[in-house]
């Protein structure tokens, strides 16, 4: 069974995908950061300050009720929501994350579209490249022969190099 796991670790396919796994959740961390830190909060100054990541409504107050003197109408973070056991529906983290999700693939598209771009003109440069010759015709009978070939192998003609 040892053996057979070290097979199937060492094979390419898996090493390949655990690069790729690794390296999608360090360029998740930079995509977040770039949604948290630098689109929110343009988001929020072009909506009036609100942000987005604190935007929740409250579902249900703790049992035990809230502290003397606190109202509902006191909690407007979710940090004091969590602080006093209030149960809340986090619409404004959900579009965040969906924000973070729509810029990572946007991201990945573009990423993408230039590899296979870059691809293309590969290829296109390696087809019009005429491919060397490796054949040549023998001057007496006319056949195809291999270029290093000093003898002709259908009318055993010597060829000149």
């Amino acid at each position: 069974m040892f053996k057979e796991f070290k097979k199937f670790i060492m094979r390419g396919n898996v090493i390949d995908l655990a690069v790729g796994v690794i390296i999608g959740g360090a360029f998740q961390k930079i995509v977040t950061s770039l949604v948290n830190d630098l689109i929110m909060p343009l988001v929020g100054l072009v909506t009036g300050g609100v942000n987005f990541n604190d935007r929740f409504a409250i579902l249900r107050l703790p049992e035990a009720g809230l502290p003397e003197g606190v109202t509902v109408d006191a909690i407007t973070t979710l940090d004091l929501a969590k602080q006093y056991g209030v149960t809340t529906f986090n619409y404004g983290a959900f579009i965040t994350a969906v924000l973070d999700f729509l810029i990572m693939a946007f991201v990945i598209f573009l990423l993408v579209k230039g590899i296979n771009t870059v691809s293309d003109m590969t290829k296109k440069k390696e087809e019009s490249a005429p491919a060397a010759p490796t054949t040549k015709k023998c001057p007496y009978c006319l056949s195809e022969v291999p270029l290093e070939a000093t003898k002709c192998a259908h009318c055993t003609s010597e060829l000149d190099k």
